[in-house]
């Protein structure tokens, strides 16, 4: 049996998306646990608290961009500000509808976010993801 991620933190403020994201995450077994919430605010929170086991600390991050109150380059800005043990080892993948590619280039200019993909998210995608950042685990 291959080994699991502890835990997925999906931020997003659609909830369908987040639905549909976590059937994904779910039909490929690749976590023990998927956290949805439904903001950068929210997302810090999670982070933030110290019942580690009902909040676990993430291993993967998956960010939408066009979010209200506060955007994915928003929450990254804040993010950086936790303290490490805050912001454990988790790898940030931005999700975005959007075709502009000056957000592709954006992500690309800063070093937290280790990779950018279009959404609704794939399995294929989240097993590309999978293997080049956890490699020990697939």
């Amino acid at each position: 049996m291959k080994k699991k991620l502890n835990c997925i933190l999906l931020v997003d403020d659609d909830l369908p998306t987040n639905f549909i994201h976590e059937r994904v995450l779910r039909k490929i077994d690749c976590t023990e646990k998927i956290i949805a919430v439904q903001g950068g605010f929210e997302a810090l929170e999670y982070l933030k608290s110290t019942d580690k086991e009902t909040h676990p600390q993430p291993d993967l991050i998956l960010l939408d961009i066009n979010m209200p109150g506060m955007n994915g380059w928003e929450f990254l800005e804040n993010y950086n500000q936790l303290e490490k043990k805050q912001k454990s080892k988790a790898i940030v993948v931005m999700l975005t509808t959007s075709l502009n590619p000056d957000e592709r280039n954006k992500a690309n200019q800063i070093p937290q976010i280790s990779a950018f993909l279009n959404k609704p998210l794939l399995a294929d995608g989240i097993r590309e993801i999978l293997v080049q950042k956890f490699p020990e685990y697939v």
